[in-house]
């Protein structure tokens, strides 16, 4: 099963910028879909942005435009660049990995995101 750690978190202020990172270890990069959630308290987990092995991307309506997901498969790691953040983009962010082969799904830890002035 392939590890996930997060890191890039913090303290921004409205219409600031943030970039998260995904360390993945422990199985074949190569072989996964990737992706980024958000969980705001009180709220569901949510879908961000996914990567496939091949590069093509995926957005939340909410996102699209101000986020971008990338992938680094020799250094196993998934970037998230986030952009003009809003007070809604508050939440703790989880990578994710789905194995393409199976469908088996990997979360981290998180990673929190506050915006706010």
């Amino acid at each position: 099963q392939v590890q996930l750690v997060e890191s890039g978190g913090g303290l921004v202020q409205p219409g600031g910028s943030l970039r998260l990172s995904c360390a993945a270890s422990g199985s074949k990069f190569i072989l996964y879909t990737m992706g980024w959630y958000r969980q705001a308290p009180g709220k569901q987990r949510e879908l961000v942005a996914t990567i496939t092995s091949g590069s093509s991307t995926n957005y939340a309506d909410s996102v699209k435009g101000r986020f971008s997901i990338s992938r680094d498969n020799d250094k196993n790691t998934v970037a998230l660049q986030m952009n003009s953040l809003n007070s809604e983009d508050t939440a703790v962010y989880y990578c994710n990995a789905r194995k393409i082969l199976d469908g088996v799904v990997s979360w981290g830890q998180g990673t929190q995101v506050t915006v706010s002035s």
